[in-house]
């Protein structure tokens, strides 16, 4: 099955809610990342709430969510657009602990203490950027914070990923509920007991539940309008080009140094660990074009 998210409204536009299936995305970010199990769950828990996050914004519109904690993982960065193309790395991917008092991944131990910050690009002069600190490490809570707190709206969000024994990844997806401006008491209890109530998202993928049946979870079926299906996947933005410009901005002297020091040149991606390299004719023709 590929990795989907579902865009819907429930009754009569009082919630708006987002629920997702990104196990093959996850994968490939521990894949590329060669994460441990806690890692893995931290990363996989911002990739899918970062994802979902990307498919509120329109047309060109881009984000990055920053996970930045004291925690031995260092900070957790994820960047996600309006198409469904999400990315993310770690600082540090080989972290993993015994499990915690719950039975589950401590990755509020691998996080630890600090903000999260989201980055949005717009197409605006400026970025809106939203900070808050880290309340509890285990990531769908502290994205309910942000929301409640950063864009004032009231949201419940959870994230799960399962972890096989040899580190590669069992299931993962997540959900985003949010109360927009006008909804009934009645129907904000009602989704906050079913939320309460309901099996842990972990549970859910698990079963192989669908994005369709989360939802069916959260609510009553004839009262979801579904607004879009959007494919999910990791993708990553780098290319030799975007480099060899970044390599010509350096300027003449320093692309020289590289060619008298190194005799060329190379540079590892954050988010897919691809390897880019420049031998020294290259540099030598990119130096040619440069300032000096």
């Amino acid at each position: 099955m590929k990795d989907h998210l579902i865009k819907s409204t429930v009754y009569d536009g009082m919630i708006r809610a987002y629920a997702i299936r990104s196990t093959n995305t996850v994968k490939e970010a521990q894949t590329r990342q060669d994460t441990w199990a806690t890692a893995s769950a931290a990363l996989g828990r911002t990739v899918t709430i970062g994802a979902m996050m990307g498919a509120m914004l329109k047309d060109n519109e881009s984000l990055t969510v920053k996970v930045e904690g004291n925690g031995p993982i260092g900070a957790i960065i994820a960047d996600s657009d309006a198409t469904g193309d999400v990315r993310g790395y770690v600082t540090n991917p080989y972290v993993d602990f015994d499990l915690n008092d719950q039975g589950k991944l401590d990755v509020a131990r691998a996080v630890g203490e600090g903000n999260i910050s989201v980055v949005k690009d717009l197409g605006l002069k400026d970025y809106f950027t939203g900070h808050v600190p880290i309340v509890s490490g285990e990531i769908g809570d502290d994205f309910t914070y942000y929301f409640a707190n950063s864009e004032q709206i009231p949201s419940a969000v959870g994230a799960g990923v399962l972890v096989n024994p040899d580190h590669s990844i069992q299931a993962a997806g997540g959900f985003i509920v949010q109360v927009m401006p006008g909804a009934d008491d009645d129907v904000i209890a009602q989704v906050e007991e079913t939320i309460a109530n309901m099996p842990t998202i972990s549970q859910l993928i698990k079963e192989g539940t669908s994005p369709e049946g989360i939802l069916e979870r959260l609510f009553e079926v004839d009262k979801v309008t579904v607004h879009g299906r959007l494919p999910v996947r990791f993708q990553c933005k780098c290319s030799k080009e975007r480099l060899q410009r970044a390599v010509t901005g350096l300027g003449k002297e320093e692309i020289q140094s590289m060619i008298d020091e190194d005799h060329g040149a190379e540079a590892t991606c954050h988010f897919c660990n691809e390897v880019y390299r420049f031998t020294e004719e290259e540099l030598q023709e990119l130096k040619e074009s440069a300032h000096s």
